[in-house]
């Protein structure tokens, strides 16, 4: 009865389009099932969609709230978003991919099928730690149970967290000890159990970081284990991706970020004060700009000159024009050096963090996602406007960068830092920045034409490869730059900001691990302000979704958005 109840809850919710509140939808889905013709295979690939489009769903505003793009849906904090904001994630996850999951474990265990199911049960483990990290405290035991419970209550994070890891150490028993075929279809890795188990454990790794203030030995313990046991995510090879393609319609299988800026729509507003973070904010001591070897590949500048437009296209809030000695007074409580409304002395269009104006003529003046990692352009210093009809650039072949070989160099760093593993801090925080900065680079293949592309520079016809390309030697000196800040820092504080700034680098594309991150650790310091002074408390955790609020009988109301996450016992004004 419980399988027939699964399988209706994923007919119908295949049939039902909820409405995602954030700026990225899910793909087009053509491996729709129904409980007459569920095969394993078609659940299995829709299980792999579902989960991507979670992922997805979870990027507008973890990423907005740490700065990663512009954050504009008010001045200040508890305006910012609704209940009903929230209902795309929480529809999506319980009344899709979870039931949709639970109904693949139940077909594929009876079936021998263990890769399958212990896959399946890697993503459910995620989903359900995403959700506390998102929700502070959400439906776990009682729900998913069909009509058997109409409304689910709320669950602890912390039990849930317990639950989610119970679950991935069922994935690694049955992963572990079995000869089964692999899935017929893999969009992450290549399938196999030995792919899936690396995940599992790096979760757990990721687990056990997350959870340091409240566990600091057991959280030792357990990374030390994985880390010794050697079978977790430390090789590019086995990065945890969704690997998306270039087809446009029947199905649109493009990057997310892609279609938001290459096809006709003016496109997300990126934050200015992240791309100042690889323009210049990083300075010699003679005060010349220490560049990201990323900035290329992580935007596309549609003008040479962001100073060089009138009153009409600008949004600045405070004044007409960007003028950089008009910059709110409170940024200097911050970080003096804050760029205000863009980036000067070039082409870098944004916005400051909660700057709620409204929307000028700009859409052809905005930085756009680059080529990483949704598949854009390579920003090749031909400033044109990139609405061509997604015609350009890497075509959308892009990636979800869920769990990466950096993002496990940068977690261990920090753990060695903070609660004493074994690693070497230093050594993990440059293995780290490389392996992030050769992730990005490698997707330089996508787009050959424009590499190849020559450019007269003074009468010498020159490739853009060699103009913009970073070098070897490029890369170098950038990671020097970061280990000679790393050394210089006078106290474990300072080292984890440098920690902290370099993985809220790496992390483009990925807000949930940077809104972890930023509420764990409050770092990187500095970080740009809101633009109007007095937003209020930062958001620790979400609303409770209208859908659940309004429709569950076990909920009387919401709760406030400075409830903290169970493993979030930093003090209430660490972050803003």
């Amino acid at each position: 009865m419980k399988f027939f109840n699964k399988m209706l809850i994923v007919a119908l919710v295949l049939g039902f389009s909820a409405c995602d509140n954030f700026e990225l939808d899910l793909q087009d889905n053509p491996n729709a099932v129904t409980p007459e013709n569920a095969s394993v295979n078609d659940l299995y690939n829709n299980v792999q969609l579902s989960f991507n489009g979670f992922f997805n769903s979870l990027w507008g505003f973890s990423g907005s709230l740490t700065r990663m793009i512009a954050n504009t849906g008010a001045y200040d904090y508890q305006n910012a978003y609704s209940p009903t904001s929230f209902d795309g994630i929480w529809t999506n996850a319980y009344a899709g991919l979870l039931a949709d999951i639970d109904a693949l474990i139940e077909l594929a265990d009876s079936r021998g099928l263990d890769i399958h199911a212990g896959s399946a049960k890697v993503m459910k483990a995620y989903t359900f730690m995403a959700l506390v990290d998102i929700f502070a405290d959400v439906p776990y035991t009682d729900a998913l149970q069909g009509s058997e419970v109409l409304s689910p209550s709320l669950e602890s994070g912390q039990t849930v967290y317990a639950g989610a890891l119970a679950t991935l150490d069922e994935a690694i028993a049955q992963l572990g000890s079995t000869s089964a075929a692999r899935p017929v279809t893999n969009l992450y890795n290549n399938g196999s159990a030995g792919a899936w188990l690396k995940v599992a454990n790096t979760l757990k790794l990721r687990a056990a970081l997350t959870t340091r203030l409240v566990d600091p030995s057991g959280s030792a313990s357990t990374i030390n284990a994985l880390v010794s046991g050697g079978n977790i995510i430390d090789e590019a090879s086995e990065d945890f991706q969704f690997n998306y393609g270039n087809q446009r319609n029947n199905p649109n299988s493009r990057h997310p970020f892609y279609n938001n800026s290459y096809e006709n729509a003016d496109g997300t507003y990126m934050s200015t004060y992240y791309m100042w973070l690889l323009r210049g904010e990083k300075e010699t001591a003679d005060g010349i700009a220490v560049i990201d070897p990323r900035i290329r590949y992580y935007f596309y500048r549609q003008v040479e000159d962001a100073n060089a437009f009138g009153t009409n296209e600008y949004s600045c809030h405070f004044t007409n024009l960007p003028d950089q000695e008009s910059k709110p007074a409170h940024f200097a409580q911050f970080n003096p050096r804050l760029p205000y409304c863009i980036i000067p002395n070039d082409g870098y269009w944004g916005r400051d963090h909660l700057n709620n104006e409204g929307i000028p003529p700009d859409g052809n003046l905005r930085t756009v996602y680059g080529l990483y990692p949704g598949g854009g352009q390579f920003d090749d210093s031909s400033f044109d406007e990139v609405q061509q009809l997604g015609t350009t650039g890497g075509l959308g072949q892009g990636i979800s960068p869920i769990l990466l070989s950096s993002f496990t160099a940068f977690m261990r760093a920090e753990a060695a830092l903070t609660i004493g593993t074994n690693d070497d801090a230093r050594a993990m925080l440059e293995e780290g920045v490389r392996a992030s900065i050769a992730k990005v680079q490698s997707f330089g293949s996508l787009v050959p034409a424009t590499l190849s592309r020559q450019v007269d520079v003074r009468g010498e016809l020159i490739p853009v490869a060699d103009l913009y390309v970073p070098t070897s030697d490029d890369v170098d000196a950038y990671v020097d730059f970061v280990l000679g800040q790393y050394d210089a820092a006078a106290s474990d504080d300072e080292r984890l900001n440098v920690i902290a700034k370099e993985y809220l680098i790496a992390l483009w594309g990925n807000g949930i691990e940077a809104y972890n991150m930023y509420r764990r650790t409050g770092k990187p310091d500095g970080i740009a302000p809101s633009l109007e002074p007095g937003a209020g408390a930062f958001i620790r955790s979400a609303f409770l979704p209208a859908v659940h609020v309004n429709r569950n009988a076990t909920t009387s109301g919401n709760k406030p958005l400075t409830q903290q996450v169970f493993w979030d016992t930093n003090p209430a004004d660490f972050v803003y």
